[in-house]
């Protein structure tokens, strides 16, 4: 199937969305709620699947028992970054749940996607992720029982990026996870 905007033109001369924009055709019930805004362009969220839900629920249940001393764990919820406004999987952000009750945060210090059935679309996001500074960037592949690691952005890219499997540990703020463990079956 082809699509107009597998045109370069077209997709190059497409008219992005604003954050501002995308917020009020989402009040007004045009945009529907299974969506997000990427690099000002609405891209419809696909289902979860069992297996997404529960690594997804593992991974949020490993952060919340981690040192979080003034960081609280969000889980599907919106980011509102420069011209796009992900709701990641997971994102742990500065700050508790009170203070995100008018606005959503603007950035986050690590955010994770499992990439069941969105491993294209995740890792288009690494550009986004990178360009609103968020310091690591984890995109999980619980079907090949892999991790991808970004670190350290400048710009729109991340400096470093190192893959973990099923036989090694992922480290975050002192604290370690097993991949064994999170791809045990």
């Amino acid at each position: 199937m082809s699509s107009v905007l597998d045109n370069p033109a077209i997709r190059e001369s497409a008219l992005r969305l604003g954050v501002d924009q995308y917020h009020r055709l989402c009040d007004a019930g045009i945009i529907p709620e299974k969506t997000e805004l990427l690099s000002g362009i609405v891209v419809s969220k696909k289902g979860k699947s069992p297996l997404h839900t529960w690594t997804v629920g593992f991974l949020a249940d490993w952060l919340r028992g981690c040192s979080l001393e003034g960081f609280s764990v969000r889980v599907e919820q919106p980011l509102t970054l420069i011209d796009s406004e992900p709701e990641p999987d997971i994102a742990v952000v500065e700050g508790s749940l009170d203070d995100y009750r008018e606005s959503h945060p603007v950035s986050a210090d690590m955010v994770i996607e499992v990439a069941v059935s969105t491993e294209d679309v995740d890792r288009e996001k690494t550009s986004i992720y990178a360009g609103a500074g968020i310091s690591e960037y984890w995109i999980v592949l619980p079907q090949q029982q892999i991790v991808v690691v970004h670190r350290n952005p400048s710009g729109s890219v991340f400096e470093e990026q190192t893959e973990a499997d099923l036989n090694g540990t992922l480290n975050w703020q002192g604290d370690t996870l097993s991949l064994a463990d999170l791809f045990k079956k």
